[in-house]
């Protein structure tokens, strides 16, 4: 009986995986109705032949990235080191979504890196100062062009496994052909007159940058569903917000509209924004 090889996806098409194994490419089903493998995933495969295998399994992972909405669970990508946040000035970018990414990067024990793309832009500069709060709570920010210039990003994905994420436009796939040329990602132009970019990764998709670094592109996204975390935990994922956890005079606090809330009284002292604070209640009245 052949013995299974070990391999990495490097794409996933819903139903069907593109594994890397010694040095080839299999196109690869699963066993039975099996679909929760996702891109960054190590796994085992039955290979066929020299096109097509079977994933029989997958090995344990050291982190994932998903998001859940009332419907459905959406894996993003596995055994990812670090998570780069594309977002831009253009089209209009969505504070809450860049929130709800970072809240399902602390839970997922995954650093977040913002990348403020588009850097050329006029609006740009008004942008980063708007970001600035981010920076203070410890995420870094770097500023860059992906058409001018891309490389301020190469120390950041240098040794890791990085996964980008981010709304539609933004200009991840621009990013992805400026850093790696024969990844040939496709890309669009802005739809103005939607204020939104067009979906134009339709599956994620793992380069090889070096022998040491990988790049994961996902498909742009408009939302960002919460719906796998705990309310309870939610506050362990803001990061100005933990130092409070347990002094808030009932232990169940849920932040809202209990007295004695130690959260709700550094808001009141401007020591938590009030966007922030305003997020956690309405995941809470989400999530519970």
């Amino acid at each position: 009986m052949t013995e299974p090889s070990t391999g990495q996806i490097i794409r996933s098409h819903g139903r069907r995986f593109v594994v890397e194994a010694d040095g080839r490419e299999y196109d690869c089903t699963t066993r039975g109705k099996r679909v929760d493998f996702a891109c960054g995933d190590r796994v085992q495969i039955l290979i066929q032949n020299r096109e097509q295998a079977v994933i029989e399994g997958a090995e344990p992972r050291r982190s994932l990235l998903y998001r859940q909405d009332d419907w459905r669970t959406k894996i993003i990508a596995a055994n990812v080191t670090r998570i780069l946040f594309v977002t831009a000035a253009v089209p209009t970018p969505s504070e809450e979504f860049l929130n709800r990414c970072l809240i399902a990067a602390e839970a997922a024990d995954i650093e977040p890196v913002i990348v403020i793309n588009k850097a050329d832009l006029a609006e740009s500069a008004d942008y980063l100062a708007a970001l600035e709060p981010y920076r203070a709570l410890g995420y870094p920010l770097v500023q860059l062009s992906a058409k001018l210039g891309a490389d301020a990003l190469l120390p950041w994905l240098h040794g890791e496994t990085c996964v980008m994420v981010g709304q539609s436009g933004m200009g991840k796939s621009t990013l992805t052909n400026a850093l790696l040329p024969q990844a040939r990602a496709r890309t669009a132009e802005i739809s103005e007159a939607l204020d939104s970019g067009r979906h134009t990764t339709t599956h994620a998709t793992l380069y090889h940058l070096d022998e040491k670094s990988d790049l994961i592109d996902s498909p742009g996204l408009q939302e960002f569903g919460l719906k796998h975390l705990k309310a309870t935990d939610l506050i362990h994922y803001f990061p100005e917000m933990r130092p409070l956890i347990g002094q808030c005079r009932f232990h169940n606090c849920t932040h809202r509209a209990e007295p004695g809330c130690a959260i709700k009284q550094a808001a009141e002292a401007g020591k938590i924004r009030p966007f922030r604070l305003n997020l956690l209640q309405r995941l809470t009245n989400e999530l519970l």
